[in-house]
């Protein structure tokens, strides 16, 4: 395991913490889009069911359930226990314009045909677009609150350090993943606005605020 794969897994991580930790003191569903987290959601369990099937090591284990248990918990925050503060008006995004052509091409474009692969595809391919609902809420409402700012920055870091993590594994071990890869560069293009943003704005103290569409 290489620096990038562990920098990127605590980047990861560090942005699922900012969603929970405030939870005890304020409103932390406010600003968020509970779609995107329920994508998510469904992102891990499908590609972590070869926690029943495959060991790795005690790091891949640990993380996994890790993932598992915070998203869970992130979209019950959300939709049970701070319901009240959920701006589900703005969370309008229809997930079945995202899950539909995922669907699809998980069966058209794989690794190998059985069961566990097409759904690991499957997880893939949505964690690529599972930010969307967040980011077309955002323009929706023309500004994001402080947590969704530093949550989406550290989950775009995320992305970043593991493409570095897929050039550091395929000088060093030969490794290339065209699935995995691909999705992971047009996930990371989805963030390069919002990091312009966050750099300029954000750092400097300022609320992130976008023009609100026509």
């Amino acid at each position: 395991m290489n620096v990038f794969r562990i920098l990127g897994d605590i980047s990861h991580l560090l942005a699922i913490i900012i969603l929970l930790v405030p939870v005890p003191e304020a409103a932390p569903s406010q600003g968020i889009s509970g779609k995107s987290q329920i994508l998510f959601a469904l992102v891990f369990t499908t590609r972590y069911l070869d926690l029943f099937t495959t060991f790795i090591s005690v790091y891949n284990t640990v993380m996994k359930v890790i993932f598992l248990l915070c998203a869970y918990v992130t979209v019950y925050m959300i939709y049970v226990k701070f319901r009240k503060t959920f701006d589900s008006e703005n969370d309008s995004f229809r997930l079945e314009f995202l899950l539909v052509p995922v669907t699809g091409l998980s069966f058209l474009e794989n690794h190998s045909f059985t069961p566990l692969e097409i759904l690991w595809t499957f997880s893939i391919y949505l964690e690529s677009v599972a930010i969307l609902p967040q980011l077309f809420m955002i323009s929706k409402t023309g500004e994001a609150e402080t947590i969704t700012t530093h949550y989406l920055f550290f989950l775009g870091l995320y992305r970043a350090l593991y493409i570095a993590n897929w050039i550091w594994r395929y000088h060093t071990e030969n490794f290339y993943d065209q699935i995995a890869v691909v999705s992971g560069v047009v996930q990371t293009i989805f963030y390069c606005d919002f990091f312009y943003l966050y750099v300029t704005k954000v750092l400097k103290g300022k609320k992130l605020s976008l023009p609100l569409p026509v």
